[in-house]
Formats: C-alpha cells, sequence, structure tokens
C-alpha cells in the first residue's frame, strides 16, 4: 500500500528538501539571454533617457506661454530653430519662443511643453501660432523617467522576455548573469517500449514518455539528456540511473513506479540515497517517487503518458525552479464547464479541457482521457483540478483553469 502525500505536502516538501544548486551561475551574451533564468538584481547605472525629448512632433516651448490661447486668440511665439535627431539641445529657451522639435529629439532648458504640429500654424514670417494651450510637461519624457541610477531593473529568478532584452539593451546590458540550465536526465522504462520512429510489434507501444518530458524541459529552460529505454531489468535499470545521477543535476524516470513484481525504480532510488515519497493522493499520477541523491531529485513518474504529463507539470517543473533559483507563476482564468464531471473519492483529480468563447462567456470543455490516451491532450488549453473528496462538479460550475 503507498503512503501517499497531498499536492500541498509535496510541493512543501520540495521547498525543505531541496535547495538551488550552489555556483549556478553563468554569463552570456545578451543576444543569448531571451528565456534564461536572470541570477541576479541588474540595476542600472545611468540615466535613461539621459536628456529631456518630446514624444511628439511639433514646437517646444514655456507652457505658461500658452495658457489663454485657442482657434481664435493663438499665442504667438518665435520660432527660434529647431533640433534634429540625434543632435543635442545645450541652451536656453527663451520666454514667447519656440523650437521645432521630432518625435525623441531634444528638449532645450526652459522648455516644459511640446505642442503637437496639427495644434499649430507657420504663418512663414518667423512665427508659429499656437492654437491649442500647453501644460507642464504634456508630450514631454524627462531625463530618468524611464530608468535612473541604482534603479533595480530587474530582479532575480526572473525568465528574461523579449522585452526584458530591450530594457537591458537599453541600460548598455550586454553581458547577462544567468542560472546555468539544469541538466536533466531522462529515461524510460519497460519491456513493451519501443523507440517512436519503430513500429510497435505485438504488445509493444512506441516512447511518448521521453519525447513528452525532454519537450516540457526544453521549454521550461532546463537541459535534458535523454538516456534512452531501459527494459525491465532491475541491474540495468540501476546502472543507467546512476550513470544519469552522475552526469546530471535530477533524473527522471517514467515507468516502474507503480507496486509490482518487476518496479524496482523505488528501491533503487532508497539505495542511491533517500526515498522521500511514494505516492501523491491524486488522479492521475498516484504511484509517483520523490527522492534525492545528495541534492539531486531523483524522481520516478508514472508510466501512462497523461499521469506524467500532469505530474511533471504540477510538481517535477517547481522541483526544477527550485532548484534553478526560479520564481514561477501559474495562470489561470475562471470558466464555465460545458458539462458535468466526476471524480473519486480522496484523491484531487486533474482534467484538461478546451476553452472557448460562447456569446461572452469562457466555457471549459472536459476532455474526456484515460492516463494512456496522451493523443487526447493534444491542443489541450490547460486543466482543473477537482478537490479530493469532492465526487464531481455539474455542468454550468465555475472552474479555476491552469493555462498551459
Amino acid at each position: 500500500m503507498l503512503q501517499v502525500k497531498t499536492p500541498e505536502e509535496v510541493l512543501a516538501l520540495i521547498q525543505s528538501k531541496f535547495q538551488p544548486l550552489p555556483n549556478h551561475t553563468e554569463s552570456v551574451p545578451l543576444t543569448e539571454a531571451l528565456g534564461r533564468v536572470l541570477a541576479e538584481p541588474v540595476t542600472a547605472e545611468e540615466y535613461v533617457p539621459d536628456f529631456d525629448r518630446s514624444t511628439v512632433d511639433g514646437y517646444a516651448c514655456r507652457a505658461s506661454d500658452t495658457f489663454g490661447c485657442s482657434d481664435a486668440i493663438p499665442a504667438i511665439l518665435t520660432l527660434a530653430g529647431q533640433v534634429l535627431m540625434g543632435e543635442g539641445a545645450d541652451y536656453g529657451l527663451s520666454r514667447d519662443s519656440c523650437v521645432y522639435v521630432p518625435t525623441g529629439g531634444a528638449i532645450p532648458r526652459g522648455a516644459d511643453c511640446a505642442v503637437m504640429i496639427e495644434y499649430t500654424e507657420d504663418y512663414g514670417d518667423g512665427t508659429i501660432g499656437v492654437l491649442k494651450p500647453g501644460a507642464p510637461g504634456m508630450n514631454l519624457i524627462f531625463r530618468g523617467d524611464d530608468v535612473f541610477p541604482g534603479k533595480v531593473v530587474l530582479p532575480p529568478g526572473r525568465v528574461l522576455t523579449a522585452q526584458d532584452i530591450g530594457a537591458l539593451a537599453a541600460i548598455g546590458k550586454v553581458t547577462v548573469p544567468v542560472a546555468r540550465r539544469v541538466r536533466v536526465g531522462v529515461i524510460s522504462t519497460g519491456d513493451e517500449l519501443v523507440p517512436p520512429e519503430k513500429a510497435p510489434g505485438p504488445g509493444q507501444v512506441r516512447d511518448v514518455n521521453s519525447p513528452l518530458l525532454t519537450a516540457m524541459l526544453t521549454d521550461f529552460g532546463a537541459e535534458p539528456v535523454n538516456y534512452g529505454i531501459v527494459v525491465d531489468d532491475e541491474q540495468l535499470l540501476r546502472k543507467k540511473m546512476e550513470t544519469a545521477a552522475a552526469e546530471c543535476d535530477a533524473v527522471l524516470i517514467s515507468g516502474g513506479s507503480s507496486v509490482g513484481v518487476k518496479d524496482a525504480a523505488c528501491r533503487i532510488i532508497e539505495s542511491m540515497g533517500e526515498l522521500l515519497l511514494h505516492g501523491i493522493a491524486i488522479k492521475p499520477g498516484k504511484p509517483t517517487i520523490i527522492g534525492r541523491a545528495g541534492n539531486k531529485p531523483l524522481i520516478g513518474l508514472p508510466g501512462h503518458p497523461v499521469a506524467a504529463c500532469f505530474v511533471a507539470q504540477l510538481f517535477v517543473l517547481p522541483l526544477l525552479a527550485r532548484l534553478m533559483g526560479r520564481t514561477q507563476e501559474a495562470y489561470t482564468v475562471t470558466a464555465e464547464l460545458t458539462e458535468s464531471v466526476g471524480a473519486n473519492h480522496g484523491r484531487e483529480q486533474i482534467n484538461a479541457c478546451h476553452l472557448r468563447r460562447e456569446n461572452g462567456r469562457l466555457l471549459a470543455a472536459p476532455i474526456r482521457s484515460k492516463s494512456g490516451l496522451i493523443t487526447q491532450l493534444a491542443g489541450a488549453d490547460g486543466y482543473f483540478i477537482i478537490e479530493r473528496d469532492c465526487e464531481g462538479l455539474p455542468k454550468g460550475a465555475q472552474v479555476q483553469v491552469t493555462l498551459y
């Protein structure tokens, strides 16, 4: 009989038993930092922008010189010159005067607003008529509005996005400290498994878990190492797991996690270090194993692909985030069930679903799948959880869908 833990207990165990990897920081060029985990806070050392600038094509002037103007009574300002893109404006602007500035152009001292060219008239005699009053700060970005020295631009643990790369470029950060990619060994077990490229014989199936887990790990920013398929031989499996543990930061083995004659994964993990749990109160995914060799996780996933997928999503990725020192956010939406869903007593049930909008409502269509039918999950938008001791949910019930 498995001694199961609740999902909450498992996540707490992960936080208490595993620590971020030591000495796991490396520096990469800015061009290679997308998707990497920031290892240190990035603090600005300069002003961005480094000068006051206009956000419109128009005329920089003193707002007070335009107060009360209108189409009928324009404010008449002397055109004192123009500022070209890429040039500074290191001079003062006198009262009742203006300078032309393009979008992004520098603003001379004394000017405190920019009037859009659409609200002006050029009289051709060196004067400009302003037809709409300005206000201090209107259409301007001031020095340091975006970034100033000492400002933390990005916190550690953040997965760098394209927008983050732009921010790093703006402050001249061309080398970025990031967490080293966690190396994760992936092993599939079972006499019935053949590689995806091979046609299965009688009683055989293609190995789904290795490609599935490799893709999930890559998408998460880890570095998967595929150790292939191992038949149900305890000595061969032990040797393969010991090799993977020596070469990687974590090891995932799928199959061989149930209580059975050939299920050696639990014994091997316990002999390599410490067995932390065998069994989680979820469906699918109950016969999951988590152990460790030092600080290296050794995880036994169910052999059925759907169960392996859900367990990896719910527990393996948070564990890897812990090793990487990475913050992880789950994004959820509230949706209405399109049909009733039954559930078992005593275990949380995880249900994948498709999302669609209909008459302004967000609907969740449950995917009726068994743990071995992975193709039914293709195209799923997310999943929802039915709490333990709940017999199911009726059609129309509101559920929180975690998005993939």
